[in-house]
C-alpha cells in the first residue's frame, strides 16, 4: 500500500498562519490594535532566521475606583502551536489610598500562570516606594527601595535608597540636577561611582562615569532633530555601544573590545509598526 505524499507548508504559508492567528486572538479581546517588532538577532541577515518578530498588544478599563491594564507579548513566528507563541502575559491595577496613589502589576512568562513577577508602587507627592517581588505559593520580596525629591536653591535632589533581600546587600543613589548639569553618585559598603552629565549645547550631552573600582566610561549622546538620535558608550577594554534612533527604527551596535582591537559586531535592529 503507497501513501499518498504530503507536502510540508511552505515557511511563508506557515509564516502567515501563525501571524493571522495571533491578530484573531488578539482582535477579539480589544478593538485595540497590535504593534509588530522586528528585531535582527546577533547581526544576523543571510536569512529569516535572523528575524525575531514580536507582536504587542494592551487595553485597559475599570472596574468601581480601580483603574486596570492588561496586555501580552507574543512571537510572531512559524509555528502550528498557537500556545507556544506568549512571551508575557500582564495586568496591572491603580487606585488610590487616602493620599496614596497605589499600583501592583503581575507578569507571567508564557502560559505559566503559576507563579508571577510582581511591581508593588506606592507614591505620595514627592515620596515614592517601590518593591519588586514573586508570586507562586506564597509572596517572595526581592528587592525593595524608596526615594524623595525636594528643590534647594533651584536645584533638584533626589535621595534613593535601595535594599536586594535576595542578596542582602545595600545601596543609596543621590541625584543632583541644575542649570544643564546632572550629578548621579551610587554608593554602598563596597563599591561608589558617579555619573556627571553636562548639556554642553542643543545637540550635544557628554556623561562621563567612574567607579571605586577603577572603571571608567563615557557616554556622548547627539540630538539629530526630531527626537531622533545617536548614543555612543565608550567602556575602555570592555566595548563601545552605539544607539541610533531615527524615527520608528532603533539600532543597536555592540562592539565588544579586545584592548584596543575590536573582537566582533553584534547588531540588533528593531522597527516599530502601527497597524
Amino acid at each position: 500500500m503507497t501513501l499518498p505524499k504530503t507536502t510540508p507548508p511552505d515557511l511563508e504559508t506557515t509564516m502567515k498562519t501563525s501571524i493571522a492567528a495571533l491578530f484573531i486572538v488578539l482582535g477579539t479581546a480589544s478593538a485595540n490594535l497590535p504593534q509588530l517588532s522586528i528585531n535582527v538577532r546577533d547581526g544576523n541577515y543571510a536569512d529569516l532566521g535572523g528575524l525575531d518578530p514580536s507582536l504587542s498588544w494592551s487595553s485597559s478599563t475599570s472596574a468601581g475606583d480601580v483603574d486596570i491594564e492588561y496586555g501580552l507579548e507574543a512571537e510572531a513566528r512559524p509555528t502550528t502551536d498557537i500556545a507556544s507563541l506568549p512571551k508575557n502575559v500582564w495586568g496591572k491595577a491603580s487606585t488610590s489610598v487616602g493620599a496614596w496613589g497605589v499600583s501592583a502589576r503581575a507578569e507571567f512568562s508564557g502560559t505559566d500562570f503559576s507563579k508571577a513577577d510582581v511591581d508593588v508602587d506606592a507614591e505620595n507627592g514627592d515620596l515614592s516606594l517601590h518593591l519588586e517581588a514573586s508570586a507562586g505559593d506564597g509572596l517572595t520580596v526581592h528587592k525593595v527601595e524608596a526615594a524623595k525629591s525636594f528643590d534647594n536653591d533651584g536645584a533638584a535632589i533626589t535621595v534613593n535608597p535601595r535594599y536586594n533581600v535576595d542578596s542582602e546587600e545595600a545601596d543609596i543613589v543621590v541625584a543632583y540636577s541644575k542649570d544643564g548639569t546632572d550629578v548621579e553618585i551610587t554608593a554602598s559598603q563596597d563599591d561608589q561611582s558617579i555619573t556627571i552629565s553636562r548639556q554642553i549645547d542643543d545637540d550635544n550631552r557628554v556623561a562621563p562615569t567612574l567607579a571605586s573600582n577603577g572603571a571608567v566610561s563615557v557616554e556622548w549622546e547627539r540630538s539629530l532633530g526630531d527626537d531622533n538620535s545617536l548614543t555612543a558608550t565608550l567602556k575602555p577594554n570592555e566595548s563601545v555601544d552605539l544607539e541610533w534612533k531615527d524615527s520608528s527604527w532603533t539600532a543597536n551596535i555592540n562592539l565588544p573590545l579586545d584592548g584596543t582591537d575590536i573582537a566582533g559586531t553584534n547588531v540588533n535592529i528593531k522597527r516599530e509598526v502601527n497597524f
